[in-house]
Formats: C-alpha cells, structure tokens, sequence
C-alpha cells in the first residue's frame, strides 16, 4: 500500500462539503506517460488500500507486456472513532491515508498493449474505486 514516509501532521481537518463548489481539477489532467489513462468524472476520496486493490487488476491484466503509471498518491491522513463510542472526546485516531480525487484527474496511465486490453485493465480498474471514471486514450479528445 501507498503510505508517506513521514507527514508534518498526524490529522488534518476535515474540509468543506459543497457539492455545487465542486469544480474540475487543474492539475494532471493529460496524459503525460501511457497511450491511455483512467479519467474521474466524479469527485470522492480514494483510499490507498482501493488504489492498492485497483492496481493489482491492472497489473494481472496486463501481464508482463504493458507497463502502468499510478499518478496519484495517498498523502491526507483519514480518522475514525470506534465502534459503539460516543460523541464528543476528541478527534479519532489516523486509520490510513487517501487523496482527493477531483473530476477531470487521471489516475492511473497505460502503455505497451493494445487498446483492447488496455481498455479491459482501466475498466476493471475503475469499478474498484469510489468514483465514475472512462478510459481515455491519446487518439482521442481529452
């Protein structure tokens, strides 16, 4: 799994939920090494044990013939409180980490096969992580 070396802080706030202020992704929204890539059309927090699990479908369809890019890391820190306890307390204790993924990020890129399996990787990919995704390629509009 996907976890930093070392963090400045242990927890981070929370952040806002507004779901009209949700707007597209600035960063990282071409593709930069593979011929096609995992583009988010929705917005969620990946967790890394789901990028984990999402790149062993990759790998096992690609075999030894592609190579692949994860182009997110995990770096926010997530809590929780245990089960059956009450409000009120303090904050939880650091579980794991994740990252926000925004519509528009690529996630995860391809290179080395062909389109057929490659589509067939990302696709598979995709269902394992909390976000709608299409697969992208260079030949076509991003």
């Amino acid at each position: 799994m996907l976890i930093p070396k070392k963090v400045k802080f242990r927890k981070w706030q929370t952040g806002r939920s507004n779901p009209k202020a949700i707007s597209p992704d600035t960063r990282g929204i071409k593709l930069s090494f593979g011929s096609y890539g995992l583009k988010s059309l929705s917005q969620a927090r990946v967790k890394s044990t789901q990028i984990e699990s999402a790149r062993k479908v990759i790998s096992r369809t690609l075999t030894k013939a592609g190579k692949y890019w994860i182009r997110i890391f995990p770096d926010r820190p997530y809590t929780s409180k245990p089960a059956e306890v009450g409000m009120g307390k303090g904050k939880g204790d650091p579980q794991g980490y994740c990252f926000d993924v925004f519509p528009g990020r690529i996630i995860f890129e391809v290179d080395g096969v062909d389109e057929k399996i490659a589509g067939e990787a990302l696709r598979k990919a995709g269902s394992k992580l909390p976000i709608k995704a299409r697969v992208v390629s260079r030949a076509h509009k991003q």
